[in-house]
């Protein structure tokens, strides 16, 4: 991509976006294009195509979307299947039809059956039952994987696809009611931590085991994909299997990780799980070999990631800028 081509990242201000736009921002990008949701509702067809018809940009990086936690996601399933599907359907057709050269969906790990054989290889998908917590999710996100795959295959488009493991890093979101399992842990033991409290309780028994990926990782992965020359990416994939695992390698328990974030935030007190509470899949760690074969590996330790978002939301809370 030539630096000076307008670039659009739509979901900006969440997570990946935001590290998304740092990235490009770093590489040189001088024309990057976001929009508020108030200013372009991506669930809004008719918005979406006038958008594209007007800025026509040369490459679209599809990191919007509704996301939560366990809790979220029971809760809220209508919400969670129409409103990503919607974005995806809108985003991905307008970009056929004004013509964008490039355009990256970013899904989540949980495409993946629930009792998918450990570590999940991207030829995985569709092969066995979902984990019931987030079928709704990945339900959606696997009908933008088809839609990528179904625009290239009729019309040639160069729509690629990536689906990371657990992300984390500054930006996240710190509300219990929709936070994932990092930035509801970081709260938690701080909390604990400033209260003087004697112990944290953890959702879930402990035991499942999950692989996290620091979110400024994730960007530098999505700017190496986009960046792939055509013939090396669709040379790596099948048509009918064409998305890209990115991850780390590497799972760890929640036990383990409520440790880990226990030592980084200083809490001294006592741990303890609630098995009544769901645990979601037993085990979910990525294949990532595909993406290691295209040039591309992850470059941030889990507890240096963890030390740097603990900081990140120790400065966001002095300033009001926390999402809580």
């Amino acid at each position: 991509m030539e630096r000076s081509a307008p670039i659009f990242v739509a979901g900006h201000r969440g997570l990946v976006g935001s590290a998304i736009v740092r990235r490009l921002e770093q590489a040189g990008y001088q024309r990057i294009l976001t929009r508020t949701h108030r200013e372009l509702d991506l669930t809004d067809q008719a918005a979406v195509d006038a958008f594209l018809a007007e800025q026509r940009p040369a490459a679209i990086y599809l990191a919007a979307a509704k996301v939560g936690g366990i809790l979220a996601n029971n809760t809220q399933p209508a919400e969670f299947i129409y409103k990503n599907l919607m974005i995806e359907a809108n985003v991905i057709h307008a970009a056929w039809r004004h013509g964008v050269e490039r355009l990256l969906l970013l899904g989540s790990s949980c495409i993946y059956p629930r009792l998918a054989p450990q570590p999940m290889r991207e030829e995985a998908l569709l092969t066995g039952p979902l984990e019931p917590t987030n079928e709704p999710y990945a339900v959606a996100k696997i009908a933008g994987i088809k839609l990528c795959e179904s625009y290239h295959r009729q019309y040639g488009c160069d729509f690629r696809s990536v689906m990371p493991t657990n992300l984390y890093g500054p930006g996240d979101n710190f509300d219990l009611q929709a936070s994932h399992v990092i930035p509801a842990l970081i709260r938690k033991f701080h909390a604990a931590k400033a209260a003087g409290a004697a112990a944290v309780e953890v959702w879930g028994s402990g035991s499942p085991r999950r692989e996290f990926l620091h979110v400024d990782d994730m960007a530098d992965a999505c700017l190496h994909v986009m960046e792939l020359a055509t013939t090396a990416y669709w040379g790596a994939v099948d048509p009918m299997c064409s998305h890209l695992n990115v991850g780390t390698g590497e799972d760890i328990s929640i036990a383990e990780l409520a440790k880990l974030v226990g030592e980084v935030t200083g809490f001294q007190g006592e741990i303890r799980f609630d098995p009544e509470k769901p645990d979601g899949a037993p085990r979910k760690l990525l294949a990532v070999e595909r993406l290691q074969g295209l040039g591309w590996r992850a470059g941030t330790s889990l507890r240096a990631g963890l030390e740097g978002t603990y900081q990140w939301y120790l400065e966001a809370l002095s300033t009001g800028q926390c999402r809580s």
